[in-house]
């Protein structure tokens, strides 16, 4: 039986309905579903173009390493990396100690997690200091993907501070 959860941004009221993809990538799905809910300030992809994502300190009792992986993410698509403390620590980034994030958000000291949101086409993992940077691609949106673009593009051009991104079990299924 399919398993869903839901991705909502809150302060602008929009919320997807997204399904796992438990035969396709079994060990990240169970990783993400067990420790939801999983919220925090959302950021607007650099590099990737359409995404959102939001990052959480580590959760797995083990790793579910590299499944379903893609580096061309398509509109839907609901991905998840592993960094670790080498990963982000470029000041770039803007996780450092100065960055201006909530005080329960990890930084780049800190093993973390990146649950991410791609909402348009055209999308490319690759980052300047890492090169390739594959994601597992966990789960697809199955509703309400025109209306989360139209808020991420609000997030790009307006700003995306005081926003926060949830990923919550979802009681559809």
């Amino acid at each position: 039986m399919a398993r869903y959860i839901t991705v909502t941004l809150e302060k602008r009221g929009v919320i997807c309905l997204a399904r796992l993809l438990d035969d396709a990538a079994p060990r990240t799905c169970a990783a993400v579903w067990d420790a939801l809910p999983q919220s925090g300030q959302v950021y607007h992809g650099k590099y990737a173009r359409n995404e959102i994502y939001h990052l959480v300190e580590a959760f797995a009792a083990q790793e579910p390493g590299k499944e379903n992986t893609t580096v061309t993410p398509i509109p839907g698509d609901l991905c998840y990396f592993a960094f670790d403390s080498d990963d982000l620590g470029n000041p770039a980034y803007g996780y450092d100690a100065g960055a201006d994030v909530r005080a329960d958000q990890p930084t780049a000291a800190k093993p973390i997690i990146d649950l991410a949101v791609f909402y348009g086409r055209n999308n490319l993992l690759i980052n300047g200091d890492q090169g390739w940077i594959p994601g597992n691609v966990f789960a697809t949106i199955v509703e309400g993907l025109d209306e989360l673009a139209e808020a991420c593009q609000s997030i790009w051009m307006d700003g995306a501070r005081g926003e926060t991104l949830t990923f919550a079990r979802s009681h559809a299924d």
